[in-house]
């Protein structure tokens, strides 16, 4: 692959890395909107257009050291219908989306893979779509604040119990430190990660494409 074809795929794979962080934080807003929530609504977040989700600096984070965040999705936990488990159907619905997502680039591949090469942007950008989704699904839900899995775990446990406030407390501590060990050898974070994608693909029957 030359110079050109090899950047035109670092482009197509954060393209795809950008459009799903934007899917992301959309499902979150519409599952609160959905609840009776308007505050994502009157923020101007009730949009695919993935500019309204990305933050600056976590993108620029996601360029310089590959892991960066989109801008949190604003919602008021006393609007929405389901008190104790409207938090965790927000939050659960940012996953859930990646998976569908996951769904929809996948079986793609399997239609059409076959019948372009394989440094063809369209499948660059799908098998970059798979592997994106598919990890910010796992990463998402692991139970540490401020990700996904915090909030579904509160739901479980209840926001009183001590393991609940612990995570609160000190899990974004604990996600900085299990970042920073997976950028020193650590595998981990890494391990976490690929053995839920690995079950995210079997799952959905497209384990070949690991």
């Amino acid at each position: 692959m030359n110079d050109s074809a090899q950047l035109l795929s670092i482009v197509a794979a954060y393209l795809a890395l950008f459009l799903s962080i934007g899917i992301h934080e959309f499902s979150h807003v519409l599952s609160a909107y959905l609840q009776g929530d308007q505050t994502g609504k009157m923020m101007g977040r009730l949009t695919l257009n993935p500019l309204k989700h990305l933050d600056p600096l976590g993108s620029l984070m996601i360029i310089v050291a590959r892991i960066g965040w989109g801008k949190p999705a604003p919602f008021n936990p006393y609007n929405l219908r389901f008190r104790r488990w409207g938090p965790s159907l927000v939050a659960i619905a940012g996953p859930i989306s990646n998976i569908i997502l996951v769904a929809i680039a996948g079986y793609s591949l399997l239609l059409i893979g076959s019948h372009l090469p394989s440094n063809n942007l369209l499948i660059v950008f799908l098998e970059a779509a798979v592997i994106v989704n598919a990890s910010l699904a796992v990463f998402n839900l692991l139970p540490v604040a401020p990700l996904d899995g915090s909030h579904l775990l509160s739901a479980i446990l209840g926001p009183q119990h001590p393991l609940t406030i612990f995570l609160q407390r000190y899990g974004s501590f604990l996600l900085l430190a299990l970042v920073a060990m997976s950028y020193f050898g650590g595998g981990l974070l890494n391990a976490y990660v690929f053995g839920g994608v690995k079950i995210i693909l079997h799952g959905l029957g497209l384990g070949r494409l690991l």
